[in-house]
């Protein structure tokens, strides 16, 4: 129970970000945006300077590190976008693709087996997401492109951080997301930049406070219960996202997109349930996992 309400609070956190982003509007660019998260949440750094200082790096892992940046930086630039081009509840829905590439990364560059089960969940979330865009049948927008670039690099993100967590500790790994991701996002912010208000330097905080509580509340979480108990919990997220989106943003309830986030994440609930009983090391990360 007490996994269960962390992960509650979880999602409420991510959709929060959400929430605020989409209420940010479009007059800051998605990249001068995505930079200004990213360097008031260094704020959360300061506290672990000492102990970072400490850690020893080698070249392999500073490699890594950058690699993990780069990518991480477009997926965020292009999550900045997709959420003014479409509704939030899709923005949600189309996020859960990521640990399904992740299964499929795990595969190709891990040697993770992909056994017929496990086919079978990534066929059922890709058909998840065929259901949320219906091609042929709606317009599929720049924001829904995005958004599948998106979850790949943010996929890609978590199987480089797979390298990574072996040899440093789980705090410098999220220190560095941090700075490289940061770094990376500046000269795009330059090229773009648009002064931003106070008020929109405060909504950009409160996402870096959020998102910040978010990785932390998801961590208690872990720390309580197994992934298999707290995954279903993130299907709340699209719930809270469609509500949101309706009530405050006006946007119609899609129930394709509710049913298609929902394949998407009985799939992944399926991959992480049978992790779990062959008692192999996950490598199928939780939805939440791969936020921004």
């Amino acid at each position: 129970m007490v996994g269960v309400f962390w992960m509650f609070v979880t999602g409420l956190c991510f959709v929060a970000v959400t929430a605020l982003v989409k209420y940010l509007g479009d007059r800051i660019p998605p990249a001068e945006s995505a930079f200004l998260r990213y360097l008031l949440g260094l704020v959360f750094l300061i506290p672990l300077i000492g102990s970072l200082r400490k850690t020893a790096l080698t070249p392999k892992l500073w490699l890594l590190f950058v690699g993990r940046g780069v990518v991480h930086s477009g997926g965020v630039m292009l999550w900045f976008f997709a959420m003014t081009q479409i509704p939030l509840a899709e923005v949600t829905a189309m996020n859960y693709l990521s640990p399904i590439y992740v299964t499929l990364g795990a595969a190709v560059f891990l040697g993770e087996k992909l056994a017929a089960r496990r086919i079978a969940a990534v066929v059922a979330a890709l058909i998840g997401a065929v259901i949320i865009l219906r091609p042929g049948f709606r317009e599929i927008s720049p924001g829904h492109i995005a958004m599948m670039f998106t979850a790949l690099a943010f996929g890609a993100s978590y199987l480089l951080a797979k390298f990574t967590v072996d040899d440093t500790n789980p705090v410098m790994v999220v220190a560095m997301l941090s700075i490289w991701v940061t770094l990376g996002l500046a000269p795009f912010a330059a090229v773009v930049w648009v002064t931003p208000s106070l008020g929109e330097l405060a909504i950009l905080f409160a996402v870096a406070c959020f998102a910040t509580a978010g990785h932390f509340t998801m961590t208690l979480a872990f720390a309580a219960a197994p992934v298999t108990v707290t995954q279903p919990v993130t299907f709340l997220q699209l719930i809270w996202a469609t509500l949101l989106g309706a009530l405050v943003f006006s946007e119609p309830v899609d129930i394709w997109v509710v049913f298609g986030g929902g394949l998407i994440l009985a799939a992944i609930s399926f991959i992480t349930w049978r992790e779990a009983m062959l008692k192999r090391r996950a490598i199928t990360p939780p939805d939440a996992a791969t936020k921004v």
